[in-house]
Order: structure tokens, then sequence, then C-alpha cells
């Protein structure tokens, strides 16, 4: 098939639609991104990038000719052919998303002239389709498509995966020519393209996120049972993982998951299915694994130093996972709020993270280095496991600091060096 651009619209510019318009852009597409957010636009439109992306700056650089970035409707929509919606969907009160900006942007398309599919790359409901078809018919554009194209994208690789990914999904309820349409939008992409009705696409997103939730609990949940049989969790979850039915990704144990993704999307599965008339009690249980675990490291400063009330304590890392500013559903949030609670003076660094001058955040102190945030402080645990701390010189932080206690959520540090060198030195599972 001889490849022809298309010209495209992103409504959003997120995580997910930045890095879905620079990536079609980089494939040859004429992108337009919109937002509503002005200092958003105003920075992209000066070549600022507003998140954190390894490889995104430099992408949008490269593709400005053919990537613009707009306030206005109706520049977004003059002439567009394809219409992205990548907008959030965060919990509402009751537990549900709240797709009120998904509605929105799709009531928004009404007057594109040249518009010939409606492409969802937010995560949604399992129904929504029907939803935003009967919307589209409403709002005149019946003759437009409608697909599901969910996104498999992981922060700090969100544009290596879209540009190599391992399947690209296209849900349409019998519609060939829009399923035809979305898929030419990849050319030049060799990964496999799976097609399937709208409620299955819708399904796929939640169900892979939820399993790889699913892995990381379980592995949480063998490495409180190595803490009481003596056993070391490194070892064990590395033989399992060589099982060729399991496989080593996501079997590593640690204080929990966070970001935008894991927690929004488990949370989903467990609503829609609790709606459907059913208590989804595996789901239910990777979550509960998950709250407990984000606080393991309490218990363990409390061990080593009795009550925290006045101690100085170090959070090493504060993003949800290195490779990121993202600060959603961090771990290091709630630590850093339990050891504010506690009594706790809380002393914080990460390369990245932008917490923003919010509680507990507000309350900490950030230093600019390992070094400096460990200097006099009674405690340090390893929240994210950026790799700058395993080069620290941690033989000469021991006797910087008032009490040489770690605990290392990240497994990340060597236990029998550690403690060789003077620390209290607690991990994850690890005797």
């Amino acid at each position: 098939m001889t490849f022809r651009p298309n010209r495209v619209t992103v409504f959003g510019a997120g995580y997910i639609g930045l890095v879905t318009g620079a990536c079609l852009a980089e494939l040859g597409h004429d992108v337009v991104v919109r937002d509503i957010d002005p200092a958003k636009v105003e920075a992209l439109q000066a070549g600022e990038v507003p998140i954190y992306e390894p490889g995104l700056g430099d992408m949008i650089a490269r593709n400005k000719e053919r990537l613009r970035f707009t306030l206005d409707l109706g520049e977004a929509l003059a002439q567009a052919e394809v219409a992205y919606v990548c907008v959030d969907t965060p919990p509402s009160a009751s537990g549900d998303a709240d797709l009120s900006r998904v509605w929105s942007v799709v009531r928004s398309l009404s007057g594109a002239e040249c518009l010939r599919v409606v492409v969802m790359k937010s995560t949604v409901p399992i129904g929504t389709g029907a939803r935003a078809r009967a919307l589209l018919d409403e709002v005149g554009l019946a003759g437009a498509g409608y697909v599901s194209n969910p996104e498999f994208t992981a922060e700090g690789r969100a544009v290596r995966d879209f540009m190599g990914p391992d399947r690209i999904v296209i849900g349409t309820d019998g519609d060939e020519t829009a399923a035809a349409l979305v898929a030419g939008l990849h050319a030049g992409i060799d990964a496999p393209v799976v097609t399937m009705d709208v409620r299955s696409a819708e399904t796929v997103k939640l169900a892979s996120n939820a399993l790889l939730a699913t892995r990381i609990s379980y592995a949480n949940e063998m490495a409180n049972l190595c803490d009481r049989t003596g056993a070391d969790v490194t070892k064990v979850l590395a033989a399992v993982g060589m099982d060729h039915r399991l496989g080593p990704h996501f079997l590593n144990a640690g204080i929990g998951w966070g970001g935008s993704c894991f927690p929004k999307d488990v949370e989903a599965l467990r609503q829609i299915a609790s709606n459907s008339g059913f208590h989804p009690m595996l789901l239910s249980a990777v979550i509960d694994v998950n709250n407990i675990q984000r606080r393991r490291p309490l218990q363990g400063l409390k061990d080593a130093l009795g009550e925290l009330a006045g101690r100085e304590v170090v959070l090493l890392g504060m993003a949800f996972k290195p490779g990121t500013d993202d600060m959603r559903e961090a771990p290091s949030t709630v630590l850093a709020s339990r050891l504010l609670a506690e009594g706790a003076r809380v002393r914080c660094w990460d390369p990245l993270a932008r917490p923003g001058d919010v509680e507990p955040w507000a309350s900490a102190v950030r230093y600019a280095s390992v070094e400096e945030a460990l200097e006099g402080a009674d405690a340090a645990v390893v929240v994210t496991e950026w790799p700058q701390l395993a080069e620290v010189d941690w033989a000469a932080v021991a006797g910087r600091m008032r009490r040489p206690v770690v605990f290392d959520g990240r497994n990340l540090l060597e236990p029998a060096r550690m403690r060789e060198w003077g620390f209290t030195y607690m991990s994850v599972g690890r005797p």
C-alpha cells in the first residue's frame, strides 16, 4: 500500500497526547495538538516540553514543520481527517472514570467537515465506544468512523513503546475502512496489528495493567513470606522467572507500584466489575497488598530507631519510578505523609521529580545531592531505584549520618557490603 500522510488532530497535550502527536509526525503525518491550557500550549509553541520523557523533546524539535500546537478549536479541526482523543479520565467521587473531558472533545468535533475517523486513545470504561458512537451521530458525524486504539506506553520509555510496540490494538464494530485507516497511520512501525470489537479493545488496556500489577503484588507477597522464613526473594523470583511459562518481567519485590496508570486502571477494572454485579476478589487483593506494601519502611524504621518523632529521615527518590518526573500515586508521597504524621522531619532527593508546593512536599526539605541530604540524618529510605544511588560512596556516607540506618525499598544495594560499612540495613524479602 502506498503511504499517504494524513491530517491528524490530537486532543490533549499530556503524556499520551504529546507522545502520540510527536510519533505520528515522526511517521510523516501533518499533526496539530490542541489543548485548553494556555501556559502549556505557549510553552510547547516556544519549543519547551512541559514533561520529562526521554527522546520526546528531540522528536518534537525534529518534526516542527509537521507538528503544531494550538488553543484554537477551529485551527485544530481545519481539514482534520483523523481526531485522536487523548484527554485524561480521572476517577470521580463514585470511583467511576470521569469522562467529562472525553465528551467535551467529542461534542467539539461537530464542525469537522473532513473528519473520517475518531480514535479513542484515552483509557475509558468498557462500553464507552457505544456512547461515543451515539454522540458522534447526534452531532452530525454519522459518516465518521470510530476506533478504539488503546495505548501501552510506559513512562520513561513512551516514545520507544509507541515506535516499537508489542502490538497495535484496533477495536471497531465492523468498520473495516476505519480500521484500515488507523492501521495505515502506523505504517513504518514493525508490529502486529490486532483487530477486535470495540468492547474487547477497551478491555485490553485495563486487563494488561491489572495483570502487571498482579505480578508485582505477588512478588511482594513472596517477599513478605521470605522475610519470615529466611529465604531470599531475589533468588526465589529469579528462578521462578526462568520458567518459560512465566518469564521474569515485573517480578521484582519492593514497596509497591504507583504512577498514572496502574492505580487508576486496576481500580477502574475493579469498579467496572463491581458495577457489573460481581466482586473481583483477586483485583481487590492486588490493591490491598500494594497499599500495605507502601507502608513497610515505616515499621522497619521504628524497629531500628524507636519513635520517629524528631528524627531526620531522608527519602531517596520521589518520582514513582526512575526515568520520569511523574509524582502521581508515588509511594514517596504516602511515606512522606506518614513520616510527618509521626513527627519526623522529612528530607528528600530526586533528580527529576516536580511535586509542586503542596503537602506533604511543602513540609519537606529537598536537597540537590544525595550526600547533602544524608548529612546528619537518622535514617534513609530508598524509594525510587535511580541508578545514581548505586554509585554513592556509602562507606563515606555512613560516617556522616547521625544514625546509619537504611531501608532499601527497591533492593538496590548489596546487604553484606552495607552492613560491613556500619549500616543498620533492611530491604524487602532478603535475609
